[in-house]
């Protein structure tokens, strides 16, 4: 059995049996909480329609827990390099079960508003956990230890989507109500089981000042770091043109295919099974044999590809190979890039970088549609995707003498 440093909050892990034990536990906690998540995701525009019908409003609700995660993240990665990873996940998964009650009851347009923002500004719990991988995780072994995000993101959008239509039929509100119990549940999981990652040792001393809670000085810091500032750039990119192929995707579809709802939904199921395979074990296994940024240059080779099938497809299969080589490309690229960022900084500071991370793809989540929208109404429907393509081309330049050294 290993052995624990107990400290004023929580058991601390010492050996290798329980870093493997920590790795489990934090995937779990994801998992779980991101099936909350994908329960939601085939039943939000029908409860919107309770109050309004126009598409605009869903976008606008997506936007409005994207903008309220892009101000907290950084603010809730600060706090975890103080207070440790573990209350802070707690606090944050708790404040998602709080968000999805509320948007499960609420009996008019703004309470959803509110309900989505409450989740958003909790909505630490993805950097959180990467903190607490980058803090068991010696720097070789990072990418492949992020990328049980990945897979725990890919599990959560089989299942979660699927999840959330069965329980529709019981009720509209239903799955709302799931989705709030499912991250009660998770969070008492992680109250209970979840050890501290963080040694006291190792948290930044002092309390955190009001400077440090300003959620754009972290992502403008960061920005101005030179060892940072073609990661970060690259990896909005990237994830900007995704953003806008998440939520264009339907719509270009319908207009080029007349595909249905469920056409969708089995395309997105094979993208989160492509995610989940990838990132849970087809990179875990190129890491012992590939340098990272190997890895990240085929990523490139893979995802910009896909973009250009898609806006050239003729029939319908091509969008599952299309959605292959960007499930693929992007399961390469993310944790690679997230890697390498995380070894750019300190211990003290992990929490801090990835919570800034994730602001900045919090942003891609708020401007993305918004592009995505623009182009396709005024310059056709394959128009989102070659601009994808040429922002993974610029992603790729900005980044590629990092991933030269």
């Amino acid at each position: 059995m290993g052995d624990w440093k107990i400290g004023m909050t929580a058991p601390v892990l010492t050996d290798e049996k329980l870093q493997r034990r920590t790795l489990t536990l934090v995937f779990v906690t994801v998992f779980l909480d991101l099936l909350g998540v994908g329960i939601l995701i085939p039943i939000i525009p029908y409860l919107v329609r309770q109050f309004q019908t126009d598409a605009t409003t869903v976008g606008l609700l997506s936007l409005s827990y994207s903008a309220a995660q892009f101000v907290a993240s950084p603010i809730l990665g600060v706090l975890s390099d103080r207070y440790g990873r573990r209350p802070i996940l707690v606090f944050s998964i708790f404040g998602s079960a709080v968000g999805f009650f509320l948007f499960g009851w609420a009996a008019s347009l703004w309470l959803m508003f509110f309900a989505r923002i409450v989740d958003g500004i909790t909505g630490g719990n993805i950097s959180t956990a990467q903190a607490a991988l980058a803090d068991i995780s010696r720097p070789e072994d990072r990418a492949k230890n992020f990328g049980l995000i990945g897979m725990a993101f890919g599990l959560g959008f089989i299942i979660g989507p699927a999840l959330g239509g069965f329980l529709s039929k019981i009720s509209i509100h239903a799955p709302a109500y799931g989705a709030g119990c499912m991250a009660l549940v998770t969070s008492l999981f992680a109250f209970f089981l979840l050890p501290e990652t963080l040694p006291a040792e190792r948290r930044k001393s002092g309390p955190a000042q009001w400077s440090d809670l300003n959620p754009l000085r972290p992502v403008v810091t960061a920005f101005q770091n030179s060892a940072l500032r073609a990661l970060l750039i690259s990896l909005f990119l990237l994830n900007f043109a995704f953003a806008a192929l998440q939520t264009n995707f339907s719509v270009f579809t319908l207009a080029r295919f007349q595909w249905t709802a469920e056409d969708n939904a089995w395309t997105f199921a094979f993208i989160g099974f492509m995610v989940a395979f990838n990132q849970g074990y087809l990179i875990r296994r190129l890491t012992k044999v590939v340098k990272e940024r190997t890895l990240a240059r085929c990523g490139f080779a893979l995802f910009g590809p896909g973009f250009i099938l898609i806006a050239v497809a003729t029939e319908g299969w091509m969008l599952y190979l299309a959605s292959g080589l960007i499930a693929t490309g992007s399961s390469f690229i993310n944790p690679t890039l997230t890697s390498l960022i995380s070894q750019r900084v300190s211990n003290r500071e992990q929490g801090s970088i990835l919570g800034t991370t994730q602001a900045v793809l919090s942003l891609t989540r708020v401007f993305g549609p918004l592009w995505a929208g623009l182009v396709f109404d005024h310059y056709g429907a394959a128009s989102p995707y070659w601009s994808g393509a040429a922002f993974i081309f610029v992603a790729a330049l900005c980044v590629w003498p990092v991933l030269r050294k």
